[in-house]
């Protein structure tokens, strides 16, 4: 694979406003290890390699089975999510595929009846986030496996 761009190196008040976007993400209150199941599930749909390296890996350290990330792909056939884990994977699948069309109404229902207004919004902004972190990451070639939980600092730190 050819050497890709380092964009954070390369345009950091870029990279400085993302991390303004996934601060608040990270803050909002919605829990971690849904969080993390939605960054996965939408970088398994954007081919992003770096990321689902990294957010699996962030997901065991935050006490997540290995038996959930396995079968993400194919959550709908599997027992172990909750229905509010199910209306997110949903609500990130249509988010993500937009270009599919409107968000059907099925999913719009249950994400209202599992989320408040305010955490449908901050799941949508997550959604946001990890689409366009998923967005730099593949095109200039992010390499998988080189992600260490706890080691991701923003520009500033």
């Amino acid at each position: 694979m050819e050497k890709g761009i380092d964009y954070a190196k390369t345009c950091p008040q870029a990279i400085e406003a993302m991390w303004k976007v996934e601060q608040y993400v990270r803050q909002c209150g919605l829990e971690h290890s849904l969080l993390e199941l939605v960054k996965t599930r939408a970088s398994q749909i954007n081919g992003c390699a770096y990321c689902i390296d990294m957010h699996t890996k962030d997901a065991r350290a935050g006490g997540e089975s290995e038996m959930r990330l396995y079968v993400l792909s194919a959550w709908r056939e599997a027992p172990f999510y909750s229905e509010r884990e199910r209306a997110a994977l949903a609500w990130t699948e249509a988010v993500t595929l937009l270009s599919n069309g409107p968000i059907p109404g099925d999913v719009e229902e249950e994400a209202r009846r599992q989320f408040t207004d305010k955490e449908l919004v901050d799941l949508t902004m997550a959604i946001i986030a990890i689409n366009s972190w998923n967005r730099l990451a593949v095109p200039f070639h992010a390499e998988a496996g080189t992600y260490q939980p706890g080691r991701l600092k923003p520009p500033s730190s």
